[in-house]
């Protein structure tokens, strides 16, 4: 069989910024964009909870490659908490598990938040549905059973208030990877004293990325019906997931070894070793990513040399 029959799709590649519908999974997501595009290769950069909205990118084709790079990138969330109320999940899809009368003014919410503000040890709420050998750490809490907490070290950089109308708090909340806002909320609660759990999340910063490119299902669907060209002009670089990383343009002729897996020479100074450059040709094509070893940049991640204009 042909290489060509094994590939099913097309050879699309490109960022799709995807506004996730509350309700819909990441994977999900994933597939009806893979599926609208009919493209060969999908993956996202990181999974929001089903109840979750906001920014999903959503890697397509030789930018599947790169997606790491938005797994371990900071994030930012328009967060929606309503006091009062503790839930197991420690959002609205969970059970009630206790409820409390809410007697806190603005400034005891604000000095809260600010005592979640910094790098910190986070562990999982007691009744979350994360699991324990097998059970999920709810069931232990409800039997009064302790098990061992599982914590990570996350970093706060900084906490807004937003907005209080009666007992809901909106507050915008900037974080390291792999911070669980779902805690986060949980943990305020406990501090202020009345308990509280998410009530809207809402995804609106991945790195440097905002949502202002950001484009909802329907959209999709509806240049879906127009075309694969309708579509693929909705598609942002693949280098957008690098926007964080330095610039370096390459020659022609260094396009070509850089592509073939050698080194280039860096005529650039200050350059430390392992450091991680974007590279793109005199074309301002992009080409991939090269780490620098022994004063030389050598090639990390690149794109597929079909891709390349030659």
């Amino acid at each position: 069989m042909s290489k060509a029959r094994l590939r099913k799709g097309r050879a699309v590649t490109g960022v799709i910024l995807l506004n996730k519908p509350q309700g819909m999974s990441s994977n999900h997501a994933l597939q009806r964009v893979k599926r609208l595009f009919n493209a060969q290769k999908a993956g996202h950069t990181g999974a929001l909870d089903p109840l979750a909205t906001g920014i999903l990118p959503i890697c397509l084709g030789e930018a599947t490659k790169f997606s790491q790079y938005l797994l371990d990138a900071d994030k930012a969330y328009r967060v929606e908490a309503l006091l009062g109320i503790r839930t197991t999940t420690s959002d609205a899809e969970g059970e009630v598990v206790e409820e409390k009368p809410v007697t806190v003014k603005a400034s005891n919410i604000t000095d809260a938040i600010n005592e979640f503000i910094g790098e910190q040890e986070q562990s999982p709420s007691i009744y979350s549905a994360l699991k324990h050998e097998g059970r999920p750490l709810y069931y232990y809490a409800r039997r009064g059973i302790e098990v061992p907490k599982k914590t990570r070290i996350i970093t706060v950089y900084s906490i807004g208030l937003l907005g209080i109308q009666d007992n809901k708090v909106t507050l915008q909340v900037s974080c390291s990877k792999g911070t669980y806002i779902r805690t986060l909320i949980d943990d305020l609660g406990q501090l202020l004293g009345c308990g509280a759990h998410v009530s809207v999340l809402h995804r609106n910063v991945v790195a440097d990325i905002d949502e202002k490119a950001m484009v909802t299902a329907e959209q999709l669907e509806a240049a879906a019906e127009q075309g694969h060209e309708a579509l693929d002009k909705l598609l942002q670089p693949a280098d957008l997931l690098l926007s964080k990383l330095p610039q370096v343009t390459v020659t022609q002729e260094q396009t070509r070894d850089f592509l073939h897996g050698q080194s280039v020479s860096l005529p650039l100074e200050g350059v430390s070793e392992d450091d991680e450059w974007r590279v793109v040709n005199d074309k301002s094509q992009f080409l991939g990513v090269g780490r620098v070893k022994n004063a030389e940049l050598w090639p990390r991640r690149v794109i597929a040399l079909e891709h390349a204009d030659l």
